[in-house]
Order: C-alpha cells, then sequence, then structure tokens
C-alpha cells in the first residue's frame, strides 16, 4: 500500500498498480481500475476516480467509477455521482450527487441445476 501524505500536494494524472491511500491534496484524476483507493480523513481529492472499490473518509469533489464496493464514512463529504455494483453510506456522511448501480450480476448456468451469479466464479471465490 501505498500513501501519500498529508503534506503532499499533487495536480495531474495519478496512477499505481498497487492500493493507495490519500491523505493529502490531489486534483486532477486518478486511475486505479485494479486497485482499492481510499481518500483518508485528512484527505482532500479533486478528481475522477476509477478504482477496483473505493473508500472516502475526507472530502472528494468528483465522480467514483467502482466496479466494487464504495463505502463513504462518517464524517466524508463527496460532492459528485458515484456509478459502482454496491454501495454502503455510513450515518454521518455527507453526499450530493447520484448513485448510478447499473444492472446486477447477470446469472449463467454451471453444470448441473444451479445458477450461480459471475462474480461468484472468481478463484478468489473457489478456494475451499
Amino acid at each position: 500500500v501505498s500513501v501519500i501524505g498529508p503534506t503532499l500536494a499533487f495536480r495531474g494524472e495519478l496512477s499505481a498498480d498497487e492500493d493507495l491511500v490519500i491523505e493529502g491534496t490531489i486534483e486532477g484524476s486518478i486511475a486505479h481500475h485494479e486497485k482499492n483507493l481510499t481518500v483518508g480523513k485528512h484527505g482532500k481529492v479533486t478528481a475522477d476516480i476509477h478504482a477496483s472499490s473505493v473508500i472516502i473518509e475526507g472530502e472528494l469533489n468528483g465522480d467514483i467509477h467502482s466496479n466494487g464496493l464504495v463505502s463513504l464514512a462518517r464524517g466524508s463529504h463527496v460532492n459528485g455521482n458515484i456509478y459502482c455494483t454496491r454501495v454502503m453510506m455510513e450515518d454521518g456522511a455527507s453526499f450530493n450527487g447520484k448513485i448510478d448501480m447499473g444492472q446486477p450480476a447477470q446469472l449463467k448456468a454451471v453444470d448441473g441445476p444451479e445458477v450461480v451469479a459471475d462474480d461468484l466464479l472468481s478463484s478468489e471465490n473457489l478456494s475451499a
């Protein structure tokens, strides 16, 4: 996990191939398509975010695009739209925008009579 500390300010396009925690100030765009992103309590982000999962504890002005969970913690402030498959908002979170959760996971038949959601077929969920 990489951490952008509270005294660091960054402007531009930010991407990395590892999970990221932002405690500083970011302006621009953030691309973490396959990774997790956390805007910490001290984080102030003005950017559109593309990440696997997103946790907001601080401030965000921009849209969130996620193929997983978006979580807004108590005390967080978000101005922007959320596009995701799952969302969790704690009591005390501030949100101004719209939420688009798209279509539910498509079901597909497997050998036998069971029907299983695509996301349940990942190798992580198949290990016993």
